[in-house]
């Protein structure tokens, strides 16, 4: 694999704040990756970063094998698309359009136009006129249709309906097969995204926590459910990230795969092995990186 973004011992602070702390990380080409995490937790500044928007208080970054900060030929190879894009004020999609096709050299007129039709954008509306959805499609039409090589979206989507953002994510899907690239979607629609990603960052107070392969990372944990007795006795000396409780019945999120010899107690004990998802373990690893798991009452359509 290919590196096209380094990154070594990054901090940035604002102040008092410590928004990113001495994170280390590459990232592959031609791959999707899901940069995931709280609120605050450092992902947009991270991406600011790397897209020469912002400046590291420390650290070191490469681009394609350079600094990227007031350089051209590394800038016009990067798409960076944010939910809080800002147009000037008289703007019209068909002139932010226009202008991103300048920018851009793989630029694609015809994905960009049938993505219009998609959205159904009005193109001569003035941009501050627009729904909140229709100001996100503006925004994922630029960095779709950009083709560039590595392009970040940073939540521009989440204006968009249910309907609009599956449009979204297949024809993101689709284009990327056709014309593979790096791609790094930030996003709080962990579940939605979690089949596009191959790759997953989770940074978590300015730190990254996780820098897995997607398929390993769903293999990291298990939920154990049965009699309360039965499932300690079983969890005992395990990681445990999150418990739940009802009754004499308990479910409980553990860290690590389970062997073939773990699957048989299980089955002798009585007790039932449930996946985790994506967001789950997420979750559940971002609220164990700041606190101890505590017992909670648990939902009784949880058990069902």
């Amino acid at each position: 694999m290919t590196h096209v973004i380094e990154v070594t011992g990054l901090t940035k602070r604002y102040r008092e704040t410590l928004a990113v702390d001495d994170v280390s990380f590459t990232i592959e080409k031609d791959t999707i990756y899901g940069l995931l995490g709280r609120n605050g937790a450092g992902k947009t500044t991270v991406m600011s970063i790397l897209t020469a928007q912002n400046f590291p208080t420390r650290g070191e970054v490469r681009v394609f094998g350079q600094d990227p900060y007031e350089n051209a030929k590394v800038l016009r190879r990067m798409c960076f698309v944010r939910e809080s894009q800002k147009y000037p004020d008289d703007a019209k999609p068909a002139h932010a359009l226009k202008t991103a096709r300048l920018f851009f050299p793989n630029w694609s007129q015809e994905l960009a136009e049938q993505l219009i039709e998609d959205f159904q954008l009005p193109m001569n509306r003035r941009i501050k006129k627009l729904s909140r959805g229709q100001l996100s499609a503006v925004g994922v039409i630029i960095g779709l249709a950009s083709r560039a090589e590595i392009t970040f979206f940073d939540e521009p989507y989440l204006g968009l309906d249910a309907v609009a953002r599956q449009i979204f994510y297949d024809r993101l899907l689709a284009d990327y097969t056709e014309h593979p690239r790096t791609i790094i979607l930030s996003s709080h629609l962990i579940d939605e995204v979690s089949n596009l990603i191959e790759r997953v960052l989770v940074i978590d107070r300015g730190r990254i926590i996780m820098d897995e392969d997607t398929d390993a990372v769903r293999d990291r944990a298990a939920n154990i459910v049965g009699d309360s007795a039965a499932v300690e006795q079983f969890v005992a000396g395990r990681e445990v990230i999150h418990r739940e409780s009802l009754g004499r019945v308990s479910s409980v999120t553990v860290l690590g795969a389970l062997s073939a010899t773990d699957r048989e107690r299980l089955v002798g004990a009585g007790l039932e092995v449930a996946p985790v998802s994506l967001q789950q373990l997420i979750v559940r690893t971002t609220q164990h990186a700041g606190a101890a798991p505590e017992p909670t009452t648990i939902d009784e359509g949880a058990l069902r």
